[in-house]
């Protein structure tokens, strides 16, 4: 992680947060996770207090997000070809991205944040298949808490040793979203199917 974020947070505290957030939930290159668990770190060094951090970095994410939403909203996909060297999107990532949407659903919204590659256009997809925006909030506003309150958490848990801990906890995390995305896309599909037998 660039030594000028690490400085940035300590010096400015939750406006570095949400603002880091912000650029990196929409795409820009900051270490999303590596931030959040160094703000938890802080959080237990006594440098920063715990629910000012949570909801800078929860409303930074939500508004990164948005923003991406709001780009496939209006720009649709075709905003890839336009500024996806830019953002580090590609069309290719894109497909994957739609593929998962059709298996898991809005789910994919929420638990996106934990997989890498994945949170940068699960918003971008969302705004393209014209995604109705309450229940893009519902599902992706939801996700950013969830998502900056594990990583803050993981941080302040850890303490000294948080560079160690954040990467043993990004691989069993990266599976633990797949395992609860499949479970909620499962789910959807047998409520579906009983909603048409009953009707």
């Amino acid at each position: 992680m660039p030594e000028s974020f690490l400085h940035w947070v300590t010096a400015y505290g939750p406006a570095a947060i949400f603002v880091l957030l912000f650029l990196g939930v929409f795409g820009l290159p900051v270490p999303d996770e590596t931030l959040l668990t160094f703000a938890g770190v802080l959080v237990r060094r006594g440098h920063l207090h715990f629910l000012p951090t949570w909801i800078a970095a929860a409303a930074g994410s939500m508004g990164g997000i948005t923003l991406s939403y709001l780009v496939g909203r209006t720009l649709g996909l075709g905003a890839v070809d336009r500024f996806g060297r830019w953002l580090h999107v590609t069309r290719a990532d894109l497909a994957r991205v739609e593929r998962w949407f059709e298996h898991s659903g809005r789910w994919v919204l929420t638990f996106g944040y934990f997989i890498p590659g994945v949170r940068h256009f699960t918003a971008i997809v969302a705004g393209s298949s014209s995604l109705p925006a309450p229940v893009f909030v519902r599902y992706a506003y939801s996700g950013a808490a969830i998502w900056s309150l594990t990583f803050i958490t993981l941080g302040w848990y850890v303490g000294p040793a948080w560079e160690v801990a954040l990467a043993t906890a990004q691989r069993h995390i990266v599976v633990l979203a797949f395992v609860i995305a499949v479970i909620a896309a499962a789910y959807a599909l047998v409520h579906r199917w009983w909603l048409r037998r009953r009707s």
